[in-house]
């Protein structure tokens, strides 16, 4: 059995809904793409579709051989173009997304750096606070900071986001220091309005625990909270890209260093591997090399 071919065949199975589109899309005859998948269900030892007269549906084995099917069908494609394609300096446009406060920070910084190596790339970076869709908004990458990626995009991990719990001396001045998370709920705390927006987690020696924080301002962006902190307002839970040289002038005053907040994952999001630019395939490794995975924003002092 010609194993790619027949993940070909499946993907193209479930992308057009039945068996009878999809020998219409691939070109061949209705008994050679049952063939198939018969072949490939044989093959990873489980069935993959639930077949009716009206319709199709994927068992759960399916849906996880449908991912990995994708992934494989892009890796080849991937090996293809590498082979076949003369290789190009970086040119065009791209467009990227990111938060406001990660673009800021940190993003702004590395796209100049990359423009200096790649003079003939024109950058649009398009920032916002929400997640957009790749397609419809064309976007060629998306830097996306989370635990939780959309199975359907292609996503490179560039490195990891670290919070902490912070206020500024001002703060503190007036309310006395939470030496435990539970004192936290007896704070004005700053919260995200999509992140943590009333529930801060943390690990202790290994071991989970959250409280349940509230205050009397929330904002859908980091820095926004990160300026409330500097002016005394309350107590913010940040990403350390963007408060930790706040810390380190001592501007603002880490907490409970004894608990270590929920982390999260930064990777570049892009939609197919297939036909990739040599500007978002040099990005992605630019991105990589300047992120890394032990960032450098959080590298002492």
């Amino acid at each position: 059995m010609d194993k790619l071919t027949a993940m070909q065949v499946f993907v193209a199975v479930v992308d057009s809904g039945s068996q009878s589109a999809a020998s219409v899309q691939l070109d061949l005859s209705r008994p050679v793409v049952s063939r198939y998948l018969a072949e490939l269900e044989e093959w990873v030892g489980a069935r993959l579709l639930h077949r009716t007269t009206r319709r199709l549906s994927l068992t759960p084995a399916g849906a996880d051989i449908l991912e990995r099917s994708r992934k494989m069908l892009e890796f080849a494609g991937d090996m293809q173009s590498a082979v076949h394609q003369p290789q190009q300096a970086p040119r065009g446009l791209l467009r990227i997304t990111a938060s406001t406060s990660f673009a800021q920070m940190q993003l702004a910084q590395v796209v100049a750096d990359y423009g200096a190596r790649y003079p003939e790339v024109a950058v649009d970076m398009v920032i916002l606070d929400r997640t957009v869709n790749l397609i419809e908004d064309r976007i060629d990458l998306a830097i996306r900071i989370t635990n939780r990626l959309d199975p359907n995009l292609i996503a490179r991990k560039l490195s990891v986001c670290r919070s902490v719990v912070c206020a500024s001396p001002a703060y503190l001045h007036k309310h006395p220091k939470p030496l435990r998370v539970e004192d936290l709920a007896l704070h004005n705390c700053l919260t995200h309005s999509y992140v943590g927006k009333s529930l801060w987690q943390f690990t202790r020696d290994g071991e989970p625990s959250s409280v349940a924080v509230s205050g009397n301002i929330s904002a859908n962006e980091s820095m926004v909270l990160l300026h409330a902190a500097l002016a005394g307002a309350g107590i913010a839970f940040l990403p350390t890209y963007s408060a930790g040289p706040l810390i380190r002038s001592g501007k603002l005053v880490a907490l409970l260093p004894e608990y270590e907040p929920s982390q999260l994952d930064i990777y570049g999001v892009y939609a197919s591997r297939r036909h990739m630019s040599a500007a978002l395939r040099s990005m992605l490794d630019f991105l990589a090399e300047r992120l890394t995975l032990t960032p450098v924003w959080d590298a002492p002092a």
